[in-house]
């Protein structure tokens, strides 16, 4: 039904640069269908589905079971073979590269750090996020608002479909992806920890006020975090800090990445329902931010926010090179130029500053700040 035409070429000018390609993402995001939309490309392909019994027969013996293949292999849910790994490197050396390979899984820190340590130089990641609204067009913003991008949820029948799809997400996550990914963290105090993530959404988080909260020690906060952040699950926003006399925030900003995953958390399931809740607005902003990450291609690396202690404030920082934009998100029609972003303009030192808004048009609020409609981001940002 749509066809991701941006990451389909991401991923294949990755495979022209690099022997190995890992697409990474959550369950459901659509990494199988992807690949094999990618596989059709290729004179050649062959796919293992690693949950599928006749194909790991097949890789009993994985050397001699990939050394002769050409094209494009696909390894699908390689986080259940991480000793492909090892395979992988010595194939990817080979002098002609008869063979280009593309592996799937689930992200988790150890799979990244398996990866990158047994396929230095030799791999690239590409992450798969769900459906933005250059993918499903601005007349369903809002739709993608509620449900969130995971195609599932965005495309159910039903606005109940949808609320249960993510609720039973929700529930298979915790209870078996994240266990088969080696996690052994009790379910029950992730999912608790990941519901009061929900209620924190797009604020200064603290780890000791958190782990006060779970009666637990703020090592323990810290590495709860960092499992739903290497699972692509969870966005922790570091704070910037700009080499100026003001005391400036030093504690990063967490979000839940999908908005109807939010949404599920918070036992919201209708627009009455979220336009009236108290994240409403917080979630707007996240949902904001994942969309202009998603349009500006950035990494997670180049992407801050930045706060002082006196009020000023910045939403998004997006540092590539020398260039630094910065980006305010405001749940209005038509949002206005406030003393927080003439600060963040003059001590950031920002080439531009624009203002997501919702609103339907985009204008000049000033030099070097405008005012952008999140439904016109493709045509304006």
């Amino acid at each position: 039904m749509w066809a991701r035409k941006s990451h389909l070429d991401a991923v294949a000018g990755l495979l022209r640069e690099s022997p190995v390609v890992a697409l990474l993402g959550p369950r459901q995001v659509g990494k199988s269908t992807l690949a094999r939309t990618i596989a059709r490309r290729w004179s050649s392909s062959t796919v293992f589905d690693l949950e599928h019994a006749p194909d790991l027969r097949r890789l009993g013996e994985p050397t001699h079971a990939l050394s002769s293949l050409r094209g494009l292999v696909v390894l699908d849910e390689i986080q259940l073979r991480p000793d492909l790994f090892s395979v992988l490197r010595v194939l990817a050396d080979r002098p002609k590269k008869p063979a280009r390979f593309l592996v799937l899984g689930s992200a988790s820190p150890d799979l990244l750090r398996q990866g990158a340590e047994s396929l230095a130089g030799r791999i690239a990641f590409h992450e798969l996020t769900g459906f933005d609204t250059t993918e499903v067009g601005s007349k369903n913003s809002r739709r993608l608002w509620l449900r969130g991008g995971f195609p599932p949820s965005f495309t159910a029948k039903t606005l109940a479909a949808s609320a249960r799809w993510r609720r039973d997400f929700v529930r298979t996550f915790l209870e078996r992806d994240l266990p088969q990914l080696g996690v052994t963290i009790p379910t029950n105090a992730l999912r608790r920890f990941w519901s009061m993530l929900a209620h924190v959404h797009g604020q200064v988080t603290h780890w000791s006020e958190l782990g006060r909260s779970l009666a637990v020690a703020d090592t323990t906060v810290r590495r709860y975090l960092d499992v739903l952040v290497g699972a692509l699950v969870v966005t922790e926003l570091r704070p910037w800090h700009a080499n100026i006399s003001k005391r400036q925030v030093k504690a990063p900003k967490v979000y839940v990445k999908d908005s109807g995953l939010l949404h599920s958390l918070l036992d919201i399931e209708t627009q009455a329902q979220l336009d009236g809740h108290e994240k409403g607005g917080a979630s707007w902003e996240g949902f904001a931010i994942q969309e202009v990450i998603a349009r500006l291609g950035a990494r997670r690396d180049q992407c801050y926010f930045w706060a002082t202690h006196a009020g000023a404030e910045l939403d998004l920082l997006v540092v590539s090179g020398t260039t630094r934009r910065g980006f305010e998100m405001k749940y209005s029609d038509a949002p206005g130029i406030t003393p927080s972003m003439r600060a963040a303009l003059a001590d950031l030192r920002l080439d531009s500053l624009d203002v997501i808004h919702a609103g339907k048009t985009s204008y000049s609020l000033s030099d070097r700040i405008r005012a952008i409609a999140l439904d016109r981001l493709a045509a304006d940002l």
